[in-house]
């Protein structure tokens, strides 16, 4: 616990604290406003938003005065804050808090990125009948390995740029942050939800970026965060142009760890959801009541907006939809499969690792060492330098000497690039020690 015994609140701080590795946040001020919340979403609402708002007016005053770098700094922390602010709002009806904090989240992080020595290209992507939004991330002009960033439930791609943006720069890597249906400007302002076939939106991405002069279209790397360790397998099973693919966690279906959750019998739950009649009225009655509750409900209640259904038994027979094990065995790129010891959300990373047929890794992470909470949001940059380890050894980054790089910039202060990553670890699964 960091400040509240509400475990979905304390997972949020966490989040959101876990971003200040890439100047996402400051401990003092996320623990103040902290105190400020009373123990519901009114109040984290308030309290996260006053703190946005005095972090983006710093970052303007600062910026007015030619201080770039004060600005940037300041900006980042805003953008983090009001994406903070809106989480727990996440249902439907759509409440306008979420759409003014969004927009706010947003232009922070744009202000943001008009600040750093290589700013962060505007990117739409043509997809099907419309277009998504995101961001090319460019290290410099050399021509590189890709890290595609996959987020979740309620990701956007500006916290993308936290997840895994900052450190694949970091690393020597481009990095491409976009929204997806049922995510940031996909769901927020166009309405779009999720869709099961989500290889089909990864596919457009890689296309545009190999396209791109500056994108090693034989290193491409995906990184699924959260609901992404579901989305980013499908294209790497689907789009042989996957050079590797970084799952935290890996999930083989939405409806199968919903029904791990229900305390019934297997004979009962091989009926569902259509039968038998006595317990799905049952169950309909109790997901009803459990979305009316506010902390307890909060996932029932975004998964209805997400994904775009009236009703918490529509979620749930929607979810039969999101199953993918017999895709997984035609996954052939090297997959890292990783694991936090108290995330209930990985539950199914071994069941998935054992289905591989690809070379592969499973690497845990432990309360140990800070790591153990969902995404590993408590220590990002042990996570960080365990899988881009990993990704060195596969697809081969070019080092950057001297490796000076200032990652919320995406700028280096080395102009010269000489070597590659050793040879890769010969082929076949292995389990990653939990130390490095």
């Amino acid at each position: 616990m960091i400040a509240f015994r509400n475990p979905l609140f304390d997972g949020q701080l966490r989040r959101t604290l876990g971003h200040g590795t890439y100047g996402g946040a400051e401990l003092g001020e996320c623990l103040a406003t902290a105190t400020e919340v009373t123990g519901d979403r009114e109040s984290w609402y308030r309290a996260w938003t006053a703190l946005a708002g005095r972090t983006f007016a710093a970052a303007e005053f600062s910026a007015a005065r030619g201080h770039r770098e004060s600005a940037r700094c300041a900006f980042l922390r805003a953008s983090n804050y009001y994406r903070n602010a809106y989480v727990l709002h996440l249902e439907t009806p759509l409440p306008g808090v979420v759409r003014e904090a969004y927009e706010r989240h947003r232009e922070a992080f744009r202000r943001a990125a008009a600040l750093m020595v290589r700013p962060p290209e505007r990117l739409v992507i043509p997809f099907e009948d419309t277009t998504l939004p995101g961001y090319f991330c460019a290290l410099d002009a050399a021509r590189r390995p890709l890290v595609i960033s996959v987020g979740g439930y309620d990701s956007t791609a500006e916290e993308s740029f936290f997840w895994n943006g900052a450190a694949a720069l970091a690393r020597g890597y481009h990095a491409l942050i976009f929204d997806g249906p049922g995510q940031g400007e996909m769901l927020i302002e166009r309405g779009i939800p999720f869709r099961p076939d989500w290889e089909k939106v990864l596919s457009a991405v890689i296309d545009l970026a190999i396209d791109r002069p500056d994108v090693d279209a034989s290193k491409i790397v995906l990184i699924g965060e959260s609901w992404g360790g579901y989305l980013a397998p499908r294209a790497a099973a689907c789009d042989s142009r996957v050079a590797a693919c970084v799952l935290d966690p890996a999930q083989i279906g939405l409806y199968r760890a919903m029904l791990a959750r229900l305390p019934l019998p297997a004979s009962l739950k091989e009926q569902l959801p259509h039968g038998p009649r006595w317990l799905v009225t049952l169950l309909r009655w109790i997901l009803a009541r459990r979305a009316r509750r506010p902390t307890a409900g909060w996932a029932l209640r975004r998964g209805l907006l997400t994904h775009g259904v009236p009703t918490p038994w529509d979620y749930f027979i929607d979810a039969v939809r999101y199953e993918q094990e017999d895709l997984i065995g035609n996954i052939r790129c090297p997959t890292l499969v990783c694991d936090a010891e108290n995330d209930d959300i990985s539950a199914f990373s071994q069941t998935f690792f054992d289905a591989l047929r690809c070379e592969k890794d499973y690497l845990r992470f432990t309360t140990e060492e800070g790591a153990g909470e969902h995404c590993v949001s408590g220590n990002r940059a042990l996570f960080h330098e365990r899988v881009f380890d990993w990704l060195d050894a596969h697809v081969g980054a070019t080092a950057l000497s001297p490796a000076r790089i200032s990652a919320t910039s995406g700028a280096s202060d080395a102009s010269d690039a000489s070597g590659v990553s050793g040879p890769p670890d010969p082929p076949g699964p292995r389990r990653l020690p939990g130390l490095p």
